[in-house]
């Protein structure tokens, strides 16, 4: 028996018009009005990033509140991405398929584009878990988050990159988006914890064809197999399907539901190493590097080893900004030992977390019975919590240091950001007893596979103690 058609599905035919199902018809209707605002988002989009290109850096009196470039910085780094992320965790992929500039940006490029056949090198499936990665990283090395000229280089490139990709391949559709996107990945993720999603009911799709209906084919942007859509990974929540041949609906489930009773259906790989070597990884990495007493340690300890060994020339060695940091009128220049000491700091700090999170996987697999391939991967995905929020604490740091160098002081921060852990650390614990019973029955075996996977939540848990109230 196929233990994820064995639990009561919560596809059942709805009896009456949920309010949520009007939202999603709603969503269909205007569409005209929708992508106004796509455009508006565009517009915006675009100030931010070549407006502060225009102006010199500000000085240290310079506050979000009369400085362009600092005002744009916040709102990439303070408002937007932290809650964007926020976002897609309460309300799936409404940002990807209502209010993305790039994605906009692609599907219009697209539109008057060549419509080329999409090649199957671009559909490899772990593209998305790359590009978090070389752009994480990237980022770091060039201080993305304190200077307009970076931003612009990896948010503008990735822009570029989006409307050549959307040129070349698809009519009206968002290539770039499905298969390409940096944080496409970080997204499908977080949008498994959704409590809303666009349910398709098989019956009703089912009974329309044997009535004979033919409304058409669904403009879907982001190329999603519809008809056979489980979750919501995949779905930007646009609204173009609502309705479609009454089978499709904006509607409520269990945030557990998907990682519980779908996540386990197709193992995937690239998923498992975004979780554990990207967000829980590398993503800690870059969030920690800067503030961290052993990279400080380290880079002392370094350098005493160049001078004696007379190989100071890494030491003295800068590279242009757009490899390295390098603003010396700000004091704030990267040398190359600098950045290889940065760059073996976040990929070791990946591979400690992979290789430790995913031992503690291994053996809560084989406590519930033989070595399954699948039941790691889907134990993998009830670690989804803790690197989402994990991701969002990183991302708010800056929200807060923002407001705070500016005089806005947030109560309680410190007891906000404990709970949330906490929050997430419970959440992870519960879908780890829930899909351990998918496998086995026996209580012993299910608390063994809990107390292995205790570790990787004590992992992932004690980075942010560090970064937060240790450093």
């Amino acid at each position: 028996m196929n233990i994820f058609n064995a639990v009561p599905s919560t596809y059942a035919v709805p009896k009456k018009a949920d309010p949520w199902q009007r939202v999603g018809d709603w969503l269909f209707r205007h569409r005209t009005h929708i992508q106004v605002l796509q455009w508006i988002v565009v517009g915006f989009y675009l100030a931010l990033l070549i407006v502060p290109l225009l102006l010199p850096l500000p000085d240290r009196t310079a506050t979000i509140w009369n400085n362009t470039i600092r005002f744009a910085q916040f709102m990439f780094w303070g408002i937007w991405w932290p809650f964007v992320i926020l976002g897609t965790a309460l309300v799936g992929r409404m940002w990807c398929g209502l209010l993305c500039p790039e994605g906009s940006l692609s599907e219009f490029a697209s539109r008057h584009g060549r419509g080329g056949a999409i090649p199957k090198w671009l559909q490899w499936s772990g593209w998305p878990t790359a590009a978090f990665a070389l752009t994480t990283l990237y980022g770091q090395m060039t201080s993305v988050y304190q200077y307009p000229k970076p931003a612009a280089l990896i948010l503008g490139g990735s822009t570029v990159a989006a409307i050549a990709v959307g040129y070349a391949y698809g009519r009206n559709k968002r290539v770039w988006c499905r298969y390409l996107c940096p944080v496409g990945g970080v997204f499908a993720l977080l949008s498994k914890l959704a409590p809303l999603h666009f349910r398709v009911e098989p019956v009703l799709w089912r009974l329309s064809q044997e009535r004979g209906e033919k409304p058409g084919a669904i403009d879907c942007a982001p190329l999603v197999a519809i008809k056979t859509m489980r979750g919501a990974s995949d779905c930007h929540m646009c609204g173009r399907c609502s309705g479609f041949r009454g089978a499709i609906t904006l509607a409520r489930r269990s945030p557990s539901h998907e990682i519980i009773h779908v996540a386990g259906v197709t193992p995937k790989p690239a998923e498992t190493v975004l979780i554990l070597a990207g967000l829980m990884g590398l993503a800690v990495g870059a969030f920690h590097w800067s503030a961290s007493p052993w990279f400080i340690a380290a880079n002392q300890r370094l350098a005493e080893f160049l001078i004696e060994a007379g190989w100071v020339a890494p030491l003295e060695i800068t590279l242009p900004w757009w490899i390295l940091t390098n603003y010396p009128e700000r004091n704030d220049v990267l040398t190359l030992a600098d950045g290889g000491l940065l760059v073996g700091y976040v990929l070791g700090t990946a591979a400690a977390a992979a290789v430790l999170l995913s031992a503690a996987l291994a053996l809560a697999v084989r406590c519930l019975g033989q070595w399954d391939v699948r039941r790691f991967h889907h134990l993998a995905q009830t670690l989804i919590p803790l690197a989402g929020a994990g991701l969002f604490l990183g991302l708010s740091a800056m929200t807060v240091t923002q407001l705070r160098s500016d005089g806005v002081v947030i109560p309680y921060v410190a007891e906000l950001r404990a709970f949330l852990l906490c929050l997430a650390a419970a959440w992870s614990a519960y879908l780890g007893w829930r899909v351990g019973g998918l496998y086995c029955r026996s209580a012993v075996a299910r608390i063994g596979a809990m107390l292995c996977l205790s570790s990787a939540w004590a992992i992932a848990v004690s980075g942010w103690v560090l970064f937060f109230w240790l450093w």
